[in-house]
């Protein structure tokens, strides 16, 4: 389908309901696929992936080309660049997804009832899901791999800058699907770059039950404000790191640089350090030292710039801000209520962390902080689903409903009620 024909031909509504339909049917199909007819189709498009790398990087040129063109920054181009390693590691995703464990159909909690009934829960797909992002290409092999994995259909929207590159890689997807025996409407990439799809996609309740946006603030904030389709997402990371008076500085130390060096531009990355009274005598100058000789930025309040002098001063913005950069703000506080405190009032819900030895404080911590990860003696960069052992992610959700945390193949699936009898009635 050509894309500017498209864009003359038909209304943007028009296609887009057409692409619903077509993903409503498809659905239907996809959530009752075997195992291995998903793994087969999960292959296939790896090997798709493989074989056409100058096809993939033609395409992905164009759309660098463009992108140059258009002032984009060497952030944003180099998320965009693919490469050859880059296209074989979008190959050994699907790979590694093919060979996760297939959560549908899978009963659990099943008890008998004094009526003689057995009552359990059977784990199903969601449906249609579709999926806003920007920027990255890769995105589209790991979302559909992941929604075909779960047996749902995906509308896949991806940014005008990398449209080539988008359906360059929805060409394996379908060779793939194809390959399977299914239908290729199972995972549909919009063609058309106009930004009335979104807002289309967003309203579409009769054909699409969960969107899932993946990109940058303004992204998130918009389809949280105007979709009427529930949404799966997280807004920012604005996570922290607590000392506390009885943490042990060996480990205090490497896991809060960790958390704050290990990679800047991450929703995992901590952004706040807060840290005890008792013990910031201790910490402060050997931790500031390092951050300091890695080219972090250090804003710290009245007491840490007493412990800490050459480091600049934190103002009230600072305890609400995602600075994706080495840029660190640092408070000292009473102890772990006041932490806990800070961490309600400025904190996004995204991933927390305690450097404690104190067994009561850490379960407290666990217990308290309303965080959709939280943490004890342990980096914050470790919120991420290949690191919890569920394979690749669609993303980290810091909503309560329907999932939360990192979203993987599991979280793109609900529960319903099964009911199991041999000629029951109800008396």
């Amino acid at each position: 389908m050509n894309a500017q024909l498209e864009t003359t031909t038909m209304t943007v509504t028009r296609y887009m309901t057409e692409l619903g339909r077509r993903a409503r049917v498809a659905a239907r199909r996809i959530s009752s696929a075997d195992t291995g007819t998903k793994n087969t189709a999960l292959l296939a498009i790896a090997t798709a992936l493989e074989a056409t790398v100058p096809s993939l990087l033609a395409a992905n040129r164009q759309d660098l080309e463009v992108g140059r063109a258009n002032g984009l920054d060497a952030a944003l181009l180099d998320r965009l660049e693919l490469n050859e390693a880059r296209i074989h590691a979008m190959a050994e995703g699907l790979r590694e997804i093919a060979a996760q464990p297939d959560p549908v159909g899978e009963i659990t909690d099943l008890k008998y009832r004094p009526s003689g009934i057995q009552v359990g829960r059977m784990r199903v797909p969601l449906g249609v899901i579709g999926i806003i992002y920007e920027s990255r290409p890769n995105v589209t092999a790991d979302a559909a791999a992941l929604c075909l994995k779960a047996g749902n259909a995906a509308i896949l929207r991806g940014g005008s800058e990398a449209i080539h590159s988008n359906q360059a890689i929805a060409t394996c997807i379908r060779q793939g699907l194809s390959a399977a025996g299914l239908p290729t409407d199972v995972v549909q990439v919009i063609e058309i770059t106009d930004r009335a799809a979104v807002g289309e996609l967003l309203r579409m309740r009769d054909y699409v039950d969960v969107i899932v946006p993946r990109g940058g603030k303004g992204l998130i904030e918009r389809v949280s404000k105007e979709s009427r389709v529930p949404v799966i997402k997280h807004l920012h990371g604005i996570c922290h790191v607590y000392i506390d008076d009885r943490a042990d500085l060996d480990k205090a130390i490497p896991v809060a640089f960790n958390a704050k060096t290990q990679r800047y531009g991450t929703c995992n990355t901590m952004e706040t350090l807060l840290v005890a009274e008792g013990i910031a005598l201790s910490v402060l100058p050997p931790l500031a030292q390092q951050f300091l000789e890695a080219g972090v930025e250090l804003r710290g309040c009245e007491r840490t710039r007493a412990i800490v002098t050459d480091i600049n001063t934190a103002i009230p913005e600072d305890w609400d801000t995602e600075y994706l950069a080495p840029i660190l703000a640092i408070r000292v506080v009473a102890g772990l209520d006041e932490a806990m405190a800070h961490i309600a009032t400025h904190g996004s819900g995204h991933t927390d962390a305690i450097i404690t030895e104190d067994y009561s404080r850490a379960r407290r911590f666990l217990r308290e902080v309303d965080s959709s990860s939280v943490m004890v003696n342990a980096s914050t960069r470790f919120a991420d689903g290949y690191e919890y052992g569920l394979g690749a992610e669609i993303g980290i959700s810091t909503d309560k409903l329907h999932a939360r945390g990192p979203v993987g193949i599991e979280g793109l699936t609900t529960q319903k009620y099964i009911v199991l009898g041999d000629g029951h009635v109800r008396r």
